[in-house]
């Protein structure tokens, strides 16, 4: 991946401590400019000081339209281009029937997963309209199986889906390339602590659950947070310079298109 992005200004909406940072390092081993904006300032500023000099952290709302504008006038005013955009925002899903979620919460989801990124994109087309540059939205598995009680959470994926691929015929024109990657499981420190709330609630070891979920996948295992941000990169890079409109699957094999 080394040079792949050098040179490139890289944007990405969503930090957290799992996906969210192995994407900015990722980057960041490309040769990318990172930007990273997310609401706790506190956990960007952490990322950012693991990542070096090539960093700007501009603490951002998605919700809201001033702190998004900010972040878009920040990053052009700092360094005049943006050429990737990576919207990685992420809300807990509710985990309940749809016929018992609440629809305050469906449509908190729906206002973050999609009417968020959607904001951010808008905020950033006429830049990466200047630069042909490329986004990548963070999807997921969910959208390829309708497993119980995860119906919130598909109706918001389903939708980012949606609208990644009519954008990217919209923007197709203007050269921004729009593309997908769908994780499923992700062995990262919050997926360890749930294997191991279950282990304990049926008396079986935490790598006997890991065992039996990867079991599910060809691979026989789940993929790490650098492997689906390597995903983003390849997407990001002039290396897919003709893919849009794709969503790319990186699950081990537990399910396929």
């Amino acid at each position: 991946m080394t040079g792949l992005l050098a040179d490139r200004v890289v944007v990405v909406s969503g930090v957290g401590p799992g996906l969210g940072k192995a994407i900015c390092r990722r980057m960041a081993d490309a040769g990318a400019t990172v930007v990273l904006a997310a609401r706790t300032e506190s956990r960007l500023a952490e990322i950012a000081v693991e990542l070096g000099e090539n960093t700007l952290v501009v603490p951002t709302d998605i919700t809201d339209d001033a702190t998004v504008d900010n972040l878009r006038e920040r990053v052009i005013d700092r360094f005049g281009r943006v050429d990737v955009l990576v919207n990685n925002a992420f809300a807990l899903p509710s985990m309940k029937p749809l016929a018992r979620t609440d629809f305050d919460q469906i449509t908190a989801s729906l206002n973050l997963t999609v009417l968020g990124t959607l904001r951010v994109i808008k905020a950033f087309t006429e830049p990466l309209a200047d630069t042909a540059g490329a986004i990548v939205n963070i999807n997921s598995m969910v959208i390829r199986h309708s497993e119980p009680r995860y119906g919130s959470y598909k109706l918001a994926k389903s939708a980012l889906l949606a609208m990644s691929q009519t954008l990217a015929t919209e923007l197709g024109e203007r050269g921004i390339r729009i593309n997908s990657v769908a994780p499923g499981y992700i062995w990262d420190d919050q997926l360890k602590w749930y294997f191991g709330q279950v282990a304990d609630k049926y008396g079986i070891t935490t790598e006997q659950v890991y065992q039996q979920t990867a079991a599910r996948s060809d691979l026989k295992r789940l993929p790490e947070p650098d492997e689906i941000a390597d995903a983003v990169v390849f997407l990001a890079s002039p290396m897919a310079r003709a893919i849009t409109g794709h969503t790319l699957d990186v699950n081990c094999g537990e399910y396929h298109d």
